[in-house]
């Protein structure tokens, strides 16, 4: 699924040392090499070794170097990286060896027992999972329980045994008595689609917090996501007016509102109490989801009242909303008042797009023109110009003047990451797919490890080509960067998909759905859902993929192969 992070910088004294290990990893024999036992290595030889294989996308070398490294060294350190990459890169085998090397070396470490959780969850060992998920909850601190927590929410393969080890968790009273903790583990239930453990968890909650606003809104959550909006709508309406005087329970219940679709009601509730241009903004573009043109119009009388004074910020805002209400003429006169600093550089930008709107289209591309060369402008704005301007090309189907705009960008921003990117996007959707990669390539060539653009050529090769095998080294080195990115998981999941591997796949689908519910991860479980023959469950994911975005490219592919 399409999405820096600065690694380690190889200084000149390294050459010779990666020289030699690059030709031991990929040289001549290098096959022959990898099936033979490794000798001890020295540390240092060994983590670079293993960082080099990181940086190649090659999880299993890296795993493999960094074990030798731990092996000859006392640091726990190593040996935690060695059992992390070994679990990322799904060797099980050397993630036990760095975990018995951990353990030997900090016994105590709360990190160490969730990551012997993470195993003993992926070898489907309930017993060794349960008793170091034990040891993690018995931490009288924050951190234990939230090591507890990520373990069951995505170390294990098989959603029914973390399911299973949380009900005997709540049997046991093993959680502990803070309302933090409950809400997060009644969270996890829902995310792992079990509305009976959710129930209970819930019911417990409401007996041990009876008076806990935020109890009600984590019913009203799990009631939303079972499909009985009317009953969670009582529970939100039912939520203590008190609530609604902290700040982040009324954006929570908010939040629960527009999940619902309800973006008016969500509108509404974050009219009460103080407010600010933050809350002002968020109300103008809840009330636009929900095209309620006459609440926006009050809003922006509202907003009116106090357009007297210079307010940078607040003109700009004004100019937004008037742009919602598609009153340009007015949108205009806001934009063209709004003060120096870095608000006009913004509304300079919109004036291009409302002038756009207004059909007066070569004053917009005249404007835009002058904002590229204007050199009192910073320059992300300068550059922002040129995307606004493909963007606006795209709009009149000019697509020789898009990728013009791209070319004069990049020749005023050479290898700039974000024209590069958006213009790779444009050749992906017009199935140029050798352009894209060439405009990925180029930004890894400048940023190595810019995870967005790892991710996205990686997702491109394996959605679009038949490189899997190079698609997965890319989103490996992007895994290895950002290993709970819903994003990288997908495209993980989906790159195991095209290899064959469905039901690994499905695994990691089903984790980013959890992290992200997303039309295109949702589309892709459906996908493999009806490659396996379930295709009853295919369905419903993709009806909910339908429900987050209709027309999402990955949700009509998916329909056209399985004819679903």
């Amino acid at each position: 699924m399409p999405h820096t992070d600065p690694r380690m910088q190889r200084s000149l004294p390294w050459i010779t040392t990666l020289t030699f290990v690059a030709l031991a990893l990929f040289g001549p024999g290098a096959e022959a090499a990898r099936k033979t036992p490794v000798p001890e290595t020295p540390a240092l030889e060994g983590t670079m070794a293993g960082e080099f294989a990181l940086q190649a996308g090659d999880l299993q070398n890296a795993a493999r170097w960094y074990l030798e490294a731990a092996k000859s060294t006392d640091d726990p350190g190593l040996a935690e990286r060695a059992t992390r990459i070994a679990l990322l890169a799904n060797d099980d085998a050397r993630a036990a060896e760095g975990l018995k090397l951990w353990r030997a070396r900090t016994p105590d470490s709360l990190a160490m027992h969730a990551a012997e959780a993470t195993l003993a969850l992926r070898r489907n060992d309930a017993r060794l999972a349960r008793r170091e998920l034990g040891v993690l909850l018995s931490d009288r601190g924050d951190i234990g329980w939230r090591h507890a927590l990520a373990a069951l929410g995505s170390g294990g393969k098989d959603p029914a045994l973390a399911a299973r080890l949380l009900g005997e968790l709540v049997d046991d009273r093993a959680i502990p008595d803070r309302l933090q903790p409950w809400l997060a583990f009644g969270g996890l239930a829902q995310r792992l689609e079990q509305p009976q453990l959710a129930d209970r968890i819930i019911d417990e909650i409401v007996h041990r917090f009876p008076q806990e606003p935020r109890v009600a809104l984590l019913r009203a959550s799990q009631l939303r996501e079972s499909g009985k909006n009317e009953d969670a709508r009582k529970v939100l309406a039912g939520i203590a007016a008190s609530a609604y005087a902290d700040e982040d329970m009324r954006m929570s219940i908010a939040a629960e509102y527009d999940a619902m679709g309800d973006s008016a009601s969500a509108a509404s509730v974050l009219a009460r109490g103080p407010q600010d241009d933050r809350s002002f903004a968020l109300r103008a573009a809840l009330l636009a989801r929900a095209d309620d043109k006459v609440a926006l119009g009050q809003l922006y009388d509202e907003l009116k009242k106090d357009s007297t004074k210079p307010n940078p910020e607040r003109r700009l805002l004004l100019g937004q909303v008037a742009e919602l209400l598609e009153r340009h003429e007015e949108a205009l006169a806001w934009y063209r008042g709004v003060p120096g600093g870095e608000a006009r550089y913004v509304a300079r930008l919109r004036e291009t797009n409302v002038l756009h709107s207004l059909g007066r289209k070569d004053e917009a591309y005249d404007s835009l023109r002058k904002l590229q060369s204007d050199a009192t402008v910073d320059e992300d704005t300068r550059r922002d110009a040129y995307l606004l301007e493909a963007e606006l090309r795209q709009k009149d189907s000019q697509p020789v003047d898009e990728l013009d705009a791209f070319a004069r960008g990049l020749a005023a921003y050479p290898d700039d990451p974000a024209l590069l990117y958006a213009r790779a996007l444009t050749w992906e959707r017009r199935d140029d797919i050798p352009r894209a990669e060439a405009d990925f390539r180029r930004i890894l060539v400048a940023e190595p490890d810019n995870v967005t653009a790892l991710n996205a050529l990686g997702y491109t090769l394996a959605d679009r080509t038949t490189r899997y095998a190079e698609a997965l080294a890319l989103i490996d080195r992007a895994r290895a960067a950002e290993p709970g990115s819903a994003a990288i998981i997908d495209s993980y999941g989906w790159v195991l998909y095209r290899l064959g591997r469905n039901a690994e796949a499905l695994v990691e689908l089903r984790r980013a759905y959890a992290l992200q519910k997303d039309p295109e991860i949702a589309s892709h479980i459906g996908e493999v859902l009806w490659v396996l023959g379930q295709k009853d469950e295919a369905r419903r994911y993709f009806d909910e993929a339908r429900k987050l975005d209709p027309d999402n490219r990955s949700l009509k592919r998916a329909l056209e192969k399985t004819g679903a």
